[in-house]
Order: structure tokens, then C-alpha cells, then sequence
């Protein structure tokens, strides 16, 4: 029982399943850990052990095959996300005391399915930047190296997962918060199809540009917590319905991808470390070598930064202009400048990028039908220290605003295609790398399914959790 947190997803839901584990001790083993690590990485600031327990006691009044697909296993929740009776922030002073009356609907999915939420997860101030701290509960660590970021948004749950703190935790992506994260982290971040995981109630339901997605330590178990996240509710205007059990099949069926197209820069709209460029350049050639047919050829995405950039700050007037307006001197330099510039634009600006957006859309849509899946760097850099709010310049490349070393990333979001990051390797100093990969439109079942080939050729699944590292010039 000492050693629950080690075990894989699957198969502690299988365990919860044949009643050889109680929800209660995966709890505590979960509880236990996070007293364990989570002083050196302040991944879980917020813990909510007695609304758990309870959950607890009602999933263990019913057999064990009437608990749900999640059987009792704990999971933690972004601290971007609504949950019922729990101290919920967004990373902002604004909100520092703010305990919802009703979760999101994602948190009500995962609780009907057998899932436990034990606690919230670090996150920057509305999510914004890649880096993950706040003024409310600071900084976040990465376990490999405490002295570094974990990157963000999703910093919290990217740490909790590679440390053993959870199983399964929940993020959300704009411009690569799930992914970001879990290449720096060594973990699995999947970025859905927009509307594939409902969420709200939110302000604009009809935006398509940011996600709630999983997390996890491996491709089969992100497939199993997809397939709990996945599907139609009335509340959500742009969810779908998904048959029960598509993901995880998917992925317990694993095969490789027959042609694929690598690019490390996606035609150089980004600058890209020159390890992370070799770590991820060694990673395709062992898909090369394993009979794949790989392309070095990528969609035109030259539009995509001014696109990215118009419509972001549109969305920002539209979901915190009111904070703006209400709570300037609380927000932080970084949300002040994607309002305020969210605000000054007028039409014709928006209409232009919506447009190079569509036009990006089904260019990439021909280019994945004559490739099974599109591969890139998930993050252009290794993870950097601490003190750093981001990454401001790469091999004498200044980026325009404080979001674009996330670019590599931000591009796919306006293609609307499903992407994750998978661990490819290693820096010679032994931070983890992430691979991206981007499947094809709704093609989330076949992108888990080569995922996970890909993941078993690398061979590199296992490698979490870990215990934290102390920074390397100590």
C-alpha cells in the first residue's frame, strides 16, 4: 500500500475494480505523497481531503463495478477550474478567497465517473504565460530540477503527475499550456479537437481557441482519463457526443503511423534551441529506422503568429475586460497588455486573422491527409530557472510579446487539430524533451493509437514519478 503512487493509472482503477484497493487508501497514498514532495515543488497548494473522503465513502457504499470507469481513483483539478465548495483562484489576488457554489461541468463528468478530486493545481494568473506562479500560492518547481520552471499553464499538474502526487490531473490549452508542461516536465499532455471535453458555464461557450484536456504519466493512461472527459452535455453548446471506451481502445491497439511529416520549426516561424532541435531530430530518426516513411515538410503557418495574437487578445476584452475595468491594480503586466490590446482592436483587424486562421485550418486539414501525423519539437526550449517570467529572446531572435516562445505550439491551436506531447529524450544535463505530435481533424483516436506505439519505440514511458531533484549548480 506504501508504494500505491507508483503504479500506472490503469492499473490502480483496476485494483479499485476488484476491491484490492479501497478509494480511502488511494487517497491517503495519495495524501501521503504530496506531504512527501510537495514542500519542494508547491504543485497542490489547495487540498480538499474531507470533501474527498466523503466522496469516498459514497463510491464504497456501491459494488465495486457500479463506481464508474475512474472506480474511486483521486485526480486533481487545475486551479483554473470550478469546484464545488473548494477554494478555487485562478492564480489571482482577485479571486484569492473564492470558493464556487457549483463546479465545471468537466470537474461534474469526472466526479460521475468515479473520479475523486483530492485538490487544486498550481497555475499563473488566468492561465496567462507559460511560465507557472502567482501572488497567491508562488512559485512552482520543476521536479528534475527545482531550481527550474515546470512551464505552464498547467505547471501544477505537469509536477503533481512526474512526482507521484496523482495519477490524473486535468489542464487546459490556448497556446500549449497542457503541452509545454508536459515536455518540460517528462509527462503526456493532449490537447483535444475544441468542444471534445465540455466545459463551463464560461463567458463566450461558443470560443474554439482554448481546451480543457488530460494529463497524465503515459499515453494508455491519458486514453482512459480521455474517454471519462470526452463528450456531449447540453451545457456546452459546442460538445459532441463520443462512444464510450474510443480512446482507450485506441490506445491498448497501439500501431505505428505508415508516413509522417517532421518540421522543427514549422518553416521558421521560431527560433529553436539547438539540443532540444538534436534530442527531437534523434527521436524522429529512430521512426525513420522503425520503417516510418518521415517527410521534412510542414503547412504554411507564416500567418499564424499575427493571427494568434489578434485573436487571443480578442478573447482576453471578452472574458476579463470587466477585471480590467474593476481590478487593474490587481492583475499582473502580462493580462493588462492582452486586455488593453484585446480592447483597441476594431473589426476589420479581427476579420483578418479569423480569416488566415480558416485559411491555416484547411491547409493543414490537406496536409494531414497526405500524412498520418505532423511531428514538431513541443517546446523550442529545455526548461529554464527560475526568475524568469518568459522566455524574452533564443539564439538572438526577440520575440514580440511575452506568448510568442510558445509559437511552435500556438500554431497548432489555430488549426484546431488535435496535438499532444509525448517524452522523446533527454538533455545531456537530463531534462526531459517533448515530441509533438498533431493528428488529423477528430482524429484523436488515431493519434492516442500511434501515440502509444511511438511511446512503447522510445521506450521511455516509466520514467515517472521521480523524486525532486535539487537545482544542479548545488
Amino acid at each position: 500500500m506504501e508504494e500505491l503512487w507508483r503504479r500506472s493509472a490503469r492499473d490502480m482503477v483496476a485494483a479499485l475494480r476488484r476491491g484490492d484497493v479501497r478509494p480511502v487508501d488511494a487517497i491517503e497514498a495519495s495524501l501521503a505523497r504530496i506531504a512527501t514532495v510537495d514542500p519542494l515543488v508547491n504543485a497542490v497548494p489547495t487540498l480538499c481531503r474531507e470533501r474527498a473522503l466523503a466522496h469516498a465513502a459514497r463510491l464504497e457504499s456501491l459494488p465495486p463495478d457500479r463506481r464508474g470507469p475512474l472506480a474511486g481513483l483521486p485526480v486533481l483539478v487545475k486551479d483554473l477550474v470550478d469546484v464545488q465548495g473548494v477554494r478555487t483562484t485562478y492564480g489571482s489576488p482577485i479571486w484569492q478567497d473564492h470558493v464556487p457554489e457549483r463546479s465545471d461541468v468537466s470537474v461534474e463528468r469526472i466526479e460521475a465517473a468515479g473520479g475523486i478530486v483530492l485538490g487544486k493545481t498550481n497555475t499563473p494568473e488566468f492561465g496567462a504565460g507559460a511560465v507557472t506562479f502567482n501572488e497567491v500560492f508562488g512559485v512552482t518547481s520543476n521536479p528534475w530540477d527545482t531550481g527550474r520552471t515546470p512551464g505552464g499553464s498547467s505547471g501544477g499538474s505537469a509536477v503533481a503527475l512526474a512526482t507521484g502526487e496523482a495519477w490524473l490531473a486535468t489542464g487546459s490549452d490556448l497556446g500549449g499550456s497542457l503541452r509545454t508542461p508536459a515536455s518540460f516536465c517528462g509527462i503526456v499532455g493532449f490537447r483535444p479537437s475544441p468542444a471534445l471535453v465540455p466545459t463551463g458555464p464560461q463567458p463566450d461557450p461558443f470560443q474554439t481557441l482554448a481546451v480543457d484536456g488530460p494529463m497524465a504519466r503515459d499515453v494508455r493512461d491519458l486514453a482512459l482519463f480521455l474517454d471519462v472527459m470526452a463528450g456531449h452535455e447540453s451545457r456546452d453548446p459546442l460538445s459532441f457526443p463520443v462512444p464510450a471506451g474510443t480512446y482507450a481502445s485506441a490506445a491498448a491497439a497501439a500501431r505505428l503511423p505508415a508516413r509522417i511529416a517532421f518540421s522543427t520549426d514549422l518553416g521558421g516561424i521560431t527560433p529553436v534551441d539547438a539540443e532540444v532541435a538534436e534530442v527531437c531530430g534523434t527521436a524522429v530518426e529512430k521512426l525513420r529506422q522503425a520503417g516510418i516513411a518521415v517527410a521534412e515538410a510542414t503547412p504554411d503557418f507564416r500567418e499564424a503568429t499575427e493571427a494568434f495574437t489578434v485573436l487571443r487578445a480578442a478573447q482576453y476584452a471578452t472574458n476579463s475586460g470587466p477585471l480590467l475595468e474593476n481590478h487593474r491594480d490587481k492583475l499582473k503586466p502580462e493580462v493588462i497588455w492582452n486586455i488593453e490590446k484585446g480592447l483597441s482592436l476594431d473589426a476589420g483587424t479581427i476579420g483578418k486573422a479569423a480569416r488566415a486562421r480558416g485559411d491555416l485550418q484547411r491547409h493543414a486539414a490537406a496536409f494531414l491527409a497526405d500524412h498520418e501525423l505532423l511531428l514538431t519539437p513541443a517546446a523550442i526550449v529545455p526548461p529554464f530557472t527560475h526568475g524568469i517570467r518568459y522566455l524574452a529572446e533564443l539564439n538572438g531572435y526577440r520575440f514580440p510579446s511575452y506568448i510568442d516562445w510558445v509559437a511552435i505550439a500556438y500554431a497548432i491551436t489555430l488549426t484546431a487539430l488535435p496535438a499532444m506531447s509525448i517524452p522523446c529524450g533527454f538533455t545531456r544535463s537530463g531534462l526531459p524533451v517533448g515530441l509533438q505530435l498533431v493528428g488529423r481533424p477528430r482524429g484523436e483516436a488515431g493519434l492516442l493509437q500511434q501515440a502509444a506505439a511511438i511511446e512503447d519505440l522510445f521506450g521511455l514511458a516509466g520514467r515517472v514519478p521521480i523524486d525532486p531533484k535539487p537545482p544542479a549548480s548545488t
